[in-house]
Formats: structure tokens, C-alpha cells, sequence
């Protein structure tokens, strides 16, 4: 961190107004109990409200205005900054935003009210939520499985920050770049939302030779009940098993027992892939477990052939991908299904979106659950589960409107990773006065 000048060290506590209850902690034990809480008052600002430079509103508990008064240096009011004492991660800080009238924080929060003639309580934040602070807040935390910081020390931590004018020009560019993750976060959670009835509509109801959605209650094109509910009179039900492939074998777990020893992995060569590669609807190309070419060819009826589907067993059962064309050489582990659809009569995209998002396939997997749990998938039980195909020129028409869908939602979130790069950059540069900020807003 620079000291030349451009920022002054002083302990946090110096820029917390000069009142006893500016930096203060929330009532203990019998001051508060869980039996005062009420349905609505005061409202209280608890651990779960308290994210890394964000308010998280889902969590909502009150206790009556006369409460308040008689706890009231705990007070707290919009624009206050909150702070965590613990859970991950610990001393991470919001504004309490307008939300409610009046606040009251408990026990594990902290408030902190900043004169704002020395601070701006945006850059504050900023600065508690940065690596350099939260680090120096972890290591004077307490405990082991579950840290803790006290308010003695919190105060005590060391911080460095330039000119009011500056803070506040700083904090408008991180404010700035905050709102623009926001938005783009907002974006992808739309786009998914938008994503999931799609696909619940294209799954059942297909499009037509326009690319419009069917309607089964206006239009030409009749609908019938089927085993899998009512769809498309031009489409059939068929199990997994008579859409394979006649490649042998068409589906496949991978080897088990002494087919393949521990000791027979190496360091490099064919990857065999597991459920760490299978995530919903992406395959992750993350090798940590290789045999040998020799044994690669001793267990060819295990390959990995691009285009095909994998299905985990293990772990989250039913999860399942496609297998990306460039995946050359690959074995199948004994931890997922492969199989490998005929794509001339089902797209395996299809198929991958049938057995992850459809209703019928989860129950139909349910079926193998003991005691409540689905501890894998049989091979009948896969082989039996029934889909619905439409002709398969409108299996490419549904696949291309999920792709198009897909390209937008992967557009904003790397539009979010990079902005949370620049985010990261900018905050190590203003906070560490690297880059100097002059002047105000």
C-alpha cells in the first residue's frame, strides 16, 4: 500500500461519527430473545442480510417499536453501514438501504455510522469488502470451523484513505461497475427464467413448419393424449433404448472391478471421465484421472465418442451433457451412463434436454430411489425411459431455438466475468492508491 501522502492510516474507528453508539455491536442473550420477534416493527438486520456490498432483502424478522427504545444504541438507519461478524466471509459490509424506517442489528452485526466529512460510506464498503482488509480481518478473527471478529478489534483494524473528494469519486466508479454486474446479473437470470418455460413448452408442445409454438387450444395441428401427457399428434413415444445407435455397446457404464485397478491410472494419457465432467447441460474438460494407451485399447467398448449423451450415477443422479466434438480420446467411468443416440432419428441435444429438465424422466428415475434417496440409475430403468419425438426436422427447428437462447445467456454472463475482472483490477488500483484519483464528482 503507498504512503506518500495521497492516503492517510488511521484505525476504522476514526471515521465513525464521535457518538458512544456509532460503532456498536447488537443486544446478547437475555437483551434479545427469538420469543420478542414480531410480525412486523423494527425491522432487524441479521447475518443474512448482509452481503459483500449488497443488502440481501429474503430474510425478514421485526420487533416492536418499544423494543427499540429500550435497545436504542443499537439503532441503525438507512445508510448506515452493516457489518458481519461471522460466517463466510467474515467482516463483509453493506449500506443499509432504504428499505424500512428504522433498523436494529443483532448480536453477530455490526453498525457503523461514518462522519461524513472524513469518509464517503460507499468507498467504506468498498474498502471492508477488498481483499487487503478482509484478510487482515480473518487473521485476527477467533475460532476454528466458524470465525468470529470482535468489535474491540474491528475497530483497532488499520485502514488508508485518501481525501473525501477522491473517496467519493472512487466510490462512483465501483458504484458505477457495481450496477453494470447487477444489470448484466439481472439479464442472465431473466434470460434463464425465460429459458426454463421455453423448454418446458418446446418439450411438450414442439414447433410448427414456421418455427411458431404449437397451441393446443387454437390452430390446425391436433393433439393427443399419450403415456407422457398430451402432445403432438405427429409425434411418437419411444423408450431410450430403440433410439441408440447400433454402434455395441450403444450404452455403457464404465469398468468395474478388476477391469481396471487404481494402480493402473497414470498421470497422463486417456482421461476417463466421471461426474466431475458431467455438470446440466455442460461438459467440463477437466482431466485428473488417465490410463495408458495400451489400456485405453484393452477397454475400447468404454469409449467416449463425441455427440454422445452422459448421464451421472453418482453424486446429483440424472445429471446429464453432451459430449463435445473435440473430445478425442476418452474412456467412460463406472460413475456415469454413456449412450450414443442414432442422430438421424433423436439429436442427442434432444435428448440431453429431456432427461435433465422433463418431469416424466425424473419420476421415471425415482422409481430406482431406496429409502427415499436415488442412490444410482439401472440400466433398465435408463433403457425404459420413455420420450417423445417429434420428426426430426423439428427436433433441429427446437434445438436451434434453444441454442439461440443459450448464445444470449452465455453472451451476458461473460459480459459479468469480465466486468468482475475490471472490478477486480479497479478495486486493487483506487483502493491501494496505485492509481491516484484527484478531485470530485
Amino acid at each position: 500500500m503507498m504512503d506518500d501522502g495521497y492516503l492517510k492510516q488511521m484505525p476504522l474507528s476514526e471515521i465513525a461519527i464521535d457518538t458512544p453508539d456509532a460503532f456498536v455491536d447488537g443486544p446478547f442473550g437475555s437483551n434479545l430473545k427469538s420469543a420478542e420477534y414480531t410480525d412486523e416493527g423494527v425491522r432487524l438486520i441479521q447475518l443474512q442480510n448482509i452481503g459483500s456490498g449488497e443488502w440481501l432483502d429474503f430474510s425478514k424478522k421485526f420487533v416492536s417499536t418499544r423494543k427499540l427504545v429500550n435497545l436504542s444504541r443499537h439503532a441503525v438507519r438507512p445508510g448506515d453501514i452493516a457489518i458481519a461478524k461471522m460466517a463466510e466471509p467474515v467482516a463483509r459490509a453493506c449500506i443499509v438501504p432504504a428499505v424500512a424506517d428504522n433498523f436494529m442489528v443483532v448480536a453477530d452485526c455490526i453498525k457503523l455510522r461514518v462522519n461524513e466529512t472524513k469518509s464517503d460510506p460507499r468507498f467504506i464498503v468498498e474498502l471492508l469488502n477488498s481483499y487487503p482488509f478482509r484478510n487482515q480481518a480473518e487473521r485476527k478473527s477467533i475460532g476454528t470451523t466458524r470465525i468470529r471478529i470482535n468489535l474491540s478489534i474491528l475497530k483497532d483494524l488499520a485502514i488508508a484513505i485518501p481525501s473525501v473528494s477522491a473517496q467519493q469519486r472512487i466510490a462512483e466508479i465501483l458504484v458505477n461497475v457495481n450496477e453494470a454486474i447487477r444489470m448484466t446479473e439481472r439479464l442472465t437470470a431473466k434470460l434463464e427464467l425465460a429459458k426454463q418455460g421455453l423448454l418446458r413448452d418446446l418439450l411438450t408442445r414442439g414447433v410448427d413448419s414456421s418455427g411458431q409454438l404449437r397451441d393446443p387450444q387454437r390452430g390446425s395441428d391436433t393433439f393427443v393424449e399419450t403415456p407422457l401427457g398430451l402432445l403432438p399428434s405427429s409425434w411418437s413415444v419411444q423408450a431410450v433404448d430403440a433410439l441408440l445407435s447400433e454402434v455395441k455397446p450403444a450404452m455403457r457404464s464404465g469398468p468395474f472391478g478388476s477391469a481396471l485397478l487404481k494402480s493402473e491410472l497414470v498421470q497422463e494419457g486417456v482421461p476417463m471421465l466421471g461426474i466431475d465432467n458431467v455438470q446440466l447441460e455442460h461438459f467440463v474438460q477437466n482431466y485428473s484421472r488417465f490410463v495408458s494407451q495400451e489400456k485405453y485399447r484393452e477397454l475400447a467398448r468404454y469409449a467416449v465418442r463425441p455427440k454422445d449423451v452422459m448421464v451421472t450415477i453418482m453424486g446429483t443422479v440424472g445429471r446429464c451433457c453432451v459430449v463435445p466434438d473435440d473430445i478425442g480420446q476418452a474412456l467412460s467411468s463406472k460413475h456415469v451412463w454413456t449412450l450414443t443416440f442414432d442422430s438421424r432419428r433423436y439429436l442427442p441435444e434432444l435428448a440431453c434436454a429431456q432427461i435433465n429438465y422433463s418431469d416424466w424422466v425424473l419420476r421415471h428415475f425415482a422409481s430406482d430411489a431406496q429409502g427415499g434417496i436415488m442412490s444410482a440409475i439401472r440400466s433398465d430403468t435408463l433403457r425404459t425411459t420413455l420420450l417423445p419425438v417429434p420428426p426430426i426436422g423439428e427436433q433441429h427447428r427446437i434445438w436451434e431455438i434453444l441454442q439461440t437462447v443459450q448464445t444470449r445467456i452465455d453472451t451476458a454472463r461473460r459480459e459479468t466475468s469480465k466486468l468482475r475482472l475490471l472490478k477486480q483490477g479497479l478495486t486493487d488500483d483506487l483502493l491501494t492508491g496505485r492509481v491516484k484519483v484527484q478531485g470530485s464528482v
